[in-house]
């Protein structure tokens, strides 16, 4: 394995980063505590406890899972995207460098940033709301599986996509829907049939759930379902990653 080739493709993805600390991390932070601010606070000291959980402290996961996809998807997207829009990605699949290595140092630094930021955003949630970690081992291997995943998942889309237009379209019209719709601001335990019936059809509630069974030990849905949603989606976008190094799906073409 060609660990210098790793090295060198997730130092340069970093080193982006710290040239816009104020785009790449604090914005995404800001953004979130807005929302701790007006529905934690103003809105969550007015409203009753869910699950037993207050409701400022129930929407943490949610708000946390928002940005870690958004953020994920948006970092590894971008970074594949613009070398192949400028053309410098001739310049990456000419030096010796395996597929595994260059999807490794992209997806790597876009799964390292969203870390940080979830990080972040924790510590800034403290600040307004008070919250316990019931299995702290178990949230903290949610969120890298989640991280990884979609940091894959838009490492497809900046394969895909070819304009900045195009870019945004899943990630605004697709994810951000799906967050706001699987139970982020609620339980779905509170949608009447067939609402909550149709709502298990949507990823993102195993995600949240099972992010939140790791905060305060309740979920929407059985923890070992929401884990086993995650690494199916992992599997599938490693499928994806893995056809298109081989067919050469809008890279070499």
């Amino acid at each position: 394995m060609n660990i210098n080739g790793i090295l060198a493709i997730y130092k340069f993805e970093m080193n982006r980063t710290r040239r816009t600390l104020m785009q790449s991390i604090a914005s995404p932070v800001l953004s979130t505590s807005l929302y701790f601010i007006v529905f934690g606070t103003a809105i969550g000291s007015r409203m009753g406890e869910i699950d037993g959980v207050g409701y400022g402290a129930f929407i943490i996961p949610g708000l946390l899972m928002l940005s870690l996809l958004s953020e994920s998807i948006s970092n590894a997207s971008f970074g594949i995207f613009f070398p192949k829009f400028s053309g410098t990605i001739y310049e990456v699949l000419s030096a010796p460098v395996s597929p595994f290595e260059i999807v490794a140092g992209y997806v790597g630094a876009a799964a390292t940033k969203s870390l940080i930021i979830g990080v972040l955003i924790l510590l800034t949630a403290r600040l307004f709301v008070d919250y316990s970690i019931a299995h702290p081992f178990w949230m903290l291997g949610f969120l890298l599986l989640t991280a990884l995943t979609f940091s894959m998942f838009g490492f497809i889309i900046g394969i895909w996509a070819n304009d900045f237009q195009q870019l945004q379209v899943i990630p605004l019209m697709v994810i951000t829907p799906l967050t706001f719709l699987g139970g982020a601001f609620y339980s779905i335990n509170m949608l009447p049939e067939p609402w909550q019936s149709l709502t298990l059809f949507n990823p993102v509630v195993y995600l949240i759930s099972g992010f939140r069974w790791a905060f305060y030990g309740i979920s929407d849905v059985a923890v070992g379902l929401s884990l086993g949603m995650t690494l199916l989606f992992l599997l599938t976008c490693l499928g994806l990653i893995w056809w298109i190094f081989r067919s050469g799906y809008r890279i070499k073409q």
